[in-house]
C-alpha cells in the first residue's frame, strides 16, 4: 500500500570525495562515486562525514544532507545495466533494503542512529548517472520507473551506522509520496489538482515548490 513503511534495513551508510573522470574526451569532477563505511559516521546537517559533492549548484546542502537509495530496485538495474551491483551503485549516502518511494511519504521523520531526518524531495537524477555507467539514456529511465531515491535534510545531528537504529517517528498528514511526487513531476505533468496537492506540504525542498509553482503559473498564461 501507498505510504505504507514496513521493515527496513540499513544495508550501508556510503561516503566519497569527488573523483576527477574523463567523459566525452573532457574531465568533469563528480562525486558519485561512494564507498560503505565502517562503523558509526557523524552527520552534520548539510553532509556526513568524509563525504562531498563536485558540483554545489546542484548537489549538497541541507535539503540534500544524505541521499537514501533501495537495493529493492537493484534486481531491475541489474537486468537493465547487464552487471551486478554494489552498494552505492547510484551515489547514494544510504543504501536501505524495504523502504522505496512508494512507501515513504515528503515530511515523513525519521530516527536514523542518533539523528532524526526529514524526507524533503525526490532525488532528481543527474547526467552523471549516465557517466558512471556508460549510458545516454539511464537519466531518462531513472524518470521513466520513478526509482529516483530520496534525500533527507538534518533535524538533528548525530552518528548513524548500519547497526543503529532507524524507524519512522511521524507520518506527514497530507501522506505524499515521493512515487508520487515523481508521477506529476514526470508524466501527470498538468494535473493542477495533484500539483497543489504537493505545494500544500510544507516541508517540500524550496528548488521543487519553486518548479510546482512555475507549472501553475504557466498554466494560468
Amino acid at each position: 500500500m501507498e505510504g505504507e513503511v514496513v521493515s527496513v534495513e540499513v544495508i550501508s551508510v556510503n561516503a566519497g570525495k569527488p573523483q576527477t573522470v574523463t567523459y566525452q574526451g573532457r574531465e568533469l569532477s563528480t562525486g558519485i562515486y561512494k564507498q560503505p563505511v565502517t562503523g558509526p559516521v557523524y552527520l552534520d546537517w548539510a553532509q556526513l562525514e568524509g563525504d562531498g559533492q563536485a558540483d554545489l549548484r546542484y548537489h549538497g546542502g541541507p535539503d540534500k544532507a544524505l541521499c537514501v537509495y533501495s537495493a529493492d530496485h537493484y534486481p531491475y538495474w541489474e537486468n537493465v545495466l547487464k552487471r551486478p551491483l554494489a552498494p552505492a551503485a547510484f551515489g547514494e549516502n544510504i543504501t536501505v533494503r524495504g523502504l522505496t518511494e512508494e512507501e515513504v511519504c515528503i515530511g515523513d521523520i525519521f530516527q536514523l542512529g542518533e539523528a532524526v531526518v526529514q524526507v524533503n524531495q525526490p532525488r532528481q537524477p543527474c547526467f552523471k548517472l549516465n557517466v558512471r555507467y556508460g549510458r545516454v539514456d539511464l537519466v531518462v529511465l531513472v524518470q521513466q520507473t520513478g526509482f529516483s531515491g530520496f534525500y533527507f535534510r538534518v533535524l538533528q545531528p548525530g552518528l548513524i551506522g548500519t547497526d543503529m537504529p532507524f524507524r519512522l517517528l511521524e507520518r506527514q498528514q497530507h501522506e505524499v509520496s515521493v512515487a508520487f511526487v515523481n508521477r506529476i513531476k514526470y508524466h501527470d505533468t498538468d494535473n493542477r489538482a495533484d500539483i497543489e496537492r504537493i505545494l500544500a506540504v510544507k516541508e517540500l525542498a524550496d528548488s521543487w515548490r519553486a518548479s510546482f509553482e512555475s507549472r501553475l503559473q504557466a498554466g494560468k498564461a
